[in-house]
């Protein structure tokens, strides 16, 4: 994993893109300290973009739409994450 510093990727971002692209992790430095990390999109964002591609799914950035046929059963999910918290 190579790692850089702003300057450096703001003078060379599109080779970096690239890099990403190709699925190369890239750790970041602010004044030698490590701050974030660039990478290639994750397997389920990944599949979220197939599935908008195909029209399987409509998707802004917020809560996807256009899902059927999925059912819940039992507590929310919202609930047992704050019963989980407790």
């Amino acid at each position: 994993m190579e790692t850089i510093g702003i300057k450096t990727l703001k003078a060379q971002l599109s080779a970096y893109i690239a890099k990403a692209r190709l699925g190369e992790r890239i750790v970041i430095t602010d004044r030698g300290e490590e701050v974030a990390e660039l990478g290639p999109l994750s397997p389920a964002r990944q599949a979220v973009q197939v599935l908008t591609h195909r029209g399987k799914l409509q998707w802004n950035g917020e809560k996807p739409a256009g899902l059927k046929g999925v059912r819940i059963r039992g507590e929310a999910v919202a609930t047992t994450v704050l019963e989980n918290r407790r």
